[in-house]
């Protein structure tokens, strides 16, 4: 208890300002004093007052005995109580009485208007003079109200003398606190504005005891802080323009160089494109191996070619902003089995093993970014492994997190490269894989800079662990989440469309040689097709069939309009009532990649294509599109 009163006392303590602390310190001792002699004046004067109660009534006393003999030795009872009533008037007398010796009451006399509970009580003993023997007594009460009455008022004037010295020694105390700690609090609130960053502040030196000791010192300290800080604003300064000037160049190049690849992609891309259509077209209906043979290596020119563009195309989509990512749950095995598909084949070429390991684990991110980030890691691990293979595998972490890693057996990469493999263009010279010639795939050294910037948006970093000839393993993290019944996320069966053959397609492009390709690839599809080049054209390729046509593929770009304003033409014209469903399935292809040109399209209903698209990639959107639209119908 003691202890927890110490504790609070000093929490108090350390609450208050100078001011009270002074004020306190000289109080103490002022009230202790003044309090001391209040209380031994007011005992000294009850003391007296008493005694003077006391006095008065044996002076009473002695006076009625002295009267009342000669009555009590004749036995005049008449006397006696003349005797007593005469008493009676006398101030402050409250009853006198007057006995025999044998204690009988001879006379009795009252005083009706004053108290007898603060009445003093005196007895007399009244002796015969020749005989000196006992005759009666007599008993006066005297009535001590005035008294105390005057004691009380004596008691208050005396408080309030008391609370008025406090009073005044507390002014004076806060005055005095005041005065002696004015200076401290100067240098207190110059303290506090030097803190804020105010370098001027200058305290006056008051005296020449210690205190002006530590307003000179505070002094010479502010001005020797003002020179430094003055000194450094002129070096942050000057640093700070060459800064400004330097990033100023950055931007400017980076700038340059985003604009630059916006506006060589879509020209680029036109004839990329149409190469893509006819190439995968070729081997359509030919059964030559001469011809095959000739078709599989132009393939695989077109494919490479797809490759550097595509990275190419990356890098300016990331640079103008156009990725965003669309964050969903998804089981991670299901994108695991997409990759195996896409490698197996490239794996077994190259006599190397692709292991991807099972996993039952949910992830959230954005699918198509991570397919594409797994899809650039397994092509760069099986482009630099020799012998062994490759192996994806997904593994728990502590707080609800997955990380993913994809392990090979290649060369390896030395630890000072770690960090600028993730940097733009950058490939590490005479690596034991350069000289390589497995393919015509090489790459830009874009395709890990990509990944980088994909996990970025998606809200984590890709990572290296690697030694040379040993191998690599790149590792990202995501966050994992509660599986979802897929009875809840699956189209169902009859919903679910498995290949393009009879479908009905128009396409929208103002490139003929786009268009040509296109129908050409389209056709050995199976697909019915017609072609416009411009709004006008698609409303006159609508009219050749008697109902809406299955999917429309449009270019975003079109000569005279865009691809959203030939789809509302098309949509107006199909649609019979307000509020009916989509009467086709639509497709937007585009080799646009700044997002202001991209940001109307709603990408859950129109599904968006970059050029160069591969024909799987076509194909698979077309069934998904349609897919789409026939369970909305």
């Amino acid at each position: 208890m003691r202890r927890l009163s110490s504790s609070w006392l000093e929490k108090v303590w350390r609450r208050t300002s100078l001011v009270q602390r002074l004020t306190f310190v000289a109080l103490v001792p002022t009230a202790t004093s003044a309090i001391f002699l209040f209380a031994l004046l007011t005992r000294h004067q009850m003391d007296s007052l008493r005694d003077m109660g006391r006095s008065t009534a044996d002076a009473i006393a002695q006076q009625a005995a002295s009267v009342a003999g000669d009555a009590l030795r004749s036995g005049q009872r008449r006397e006696l109580g003349r005797i007593a009533q005469s008493m009676i008037q006398l101030p402050q007398v409250a009853r006198v009485r007057i006995a025999d010796r044998d204690g009988e009451i001879l006379a009795d006399r009252r005083n009706g208007s004053v108290d007898d509970n603060d009445a003093l009580t005196v007895s007399r003993n009244v002796s015969d003079d020749t005989t000196h023997q006992l005759i009666g007594a007599v008993t006066v009460d005297v009535s001590v109200e005035e008294a105390a009455s005057a004691q009380r008022a004596s008691l208050r004037n005396a408080l309030a003398w008391l609370v008025l010295s406090l009073l005044i020694a507390i002014i004076i105390g806060w005055s005095t606190a005041q005065w002696m700690s004015a200076p401290l609090r100067r240098l207190a609130i110059a303290v506090r504005q030097l803190g804020l960053g105010d370098r001027t502040v200058v305290v006056p030196v008051t005296d020449d005891t210690e205190i002006g000791d530590l307003q000179r010192g505070f002094n010479n300290a502010a001005s020797q802080l003002l020179d430094a800080q003055i000194s450094m604003e002129r070096e942050i300064a000057s640093a700070t323009e060459e800064l400004a000037r330097k990033n100023s160049a950055l931007e400017a190049a980076s700038v340059a160089k985003a604009r630059f690849l916006a506006a060589a992609s879509h020209d680029l891309r036109q004839p990329l494109y149409a190469l893509t259509l006819f190439s995968s077209g070729l081997s359509v209906d030919e059964y030559d191996p001469s011809r095959l043979d000739r078709i599989a290596h132009i393939q695989e020119c077109v494919d490479s070619l797809d490759h550097l563009f595509s990275e190419l195309l990356d890098l300016s989509r990331l640079e103008s902003g156009a990725m965003t990512a669309v964050m969903r749950d998804f089981p991670l095995d299901e994108l695991f089995e997409e990759v195996s598909v896409n490698f197996r084949m490239v794996a077994e070429q190259h006599d190397l093993r692709l292991i991807v390991r099972k996993t039952n684990v949910w992830v959230r991110s954005d699918r198509t970014m991570l397919a594409r980030i797994l899809n650039n890691l397994i092509s760069n691990a099986l482009r630099y492994t020799q012998c062994g293979g490759v192996l994806v595998a997904a593994r728990r972490r502590r707080g609800q997190q997955i990380r993913l890693d994809v392990w090979d057996t290649g060369s390896g990469i030395s630890a000072e490269h770690h960090e600028q493999i993730f940097d733009e263009f950058f490939r590490i010279e005479g690596h034991p894989d350069s000289g390589r010639h497995d393919g015509p795939r090489r790459g830009l050294g874009l395709g890990l800079s990509t990944v980088q910037r994909l996990a970025r948006l998606l809200g984590t970093r890709a990572s290296v662990r690697s030694r040379p000839g040993e191998g690599s393993v790149f590792s990202l993290t995501l966050p994992e989440v509660k599986p979802v019944n897929d009875a809840l996320t699956a189209l169902p069966a009859t919903d679910t469309v498995a290949d393009v053959t009879g479908m009905r397609v128009l396409v929208i492009d103002d490139e003929p040689s786009i268009l040509s390709g296109i129908s050409y690839l389209l056709g050995s599809w199976g697909c019915e097709v017609a072609t416009a080049e411009d709004a006008q054209e698609a409303l006159e390729a609508a009219q050749i069939w008697t109902r809406p046509p299955d999917l429309v593929i449009s270019d975003l770009r079109l000569r005279e309009s865009n691809g959203l304003e030939v789809l509302a033409l098309l949509d107006k014209y199909y649609r019979r009532r307000p509020g009916d469903p989509p009467p086709f399935a639509r497709v937007l292809i585009t080799g646009e990649t700044r997002s202001e040109h991209l940001k109307n399209i709603e990408q859950d209903t129109t599904p968006v294509l970059y050029k160069p698209v591969s024909p799987e990639r076509l194909r698979e959107t077309m069934i998904a599109a349609y897919s789409r639209q026939r369970s909305s119908v």
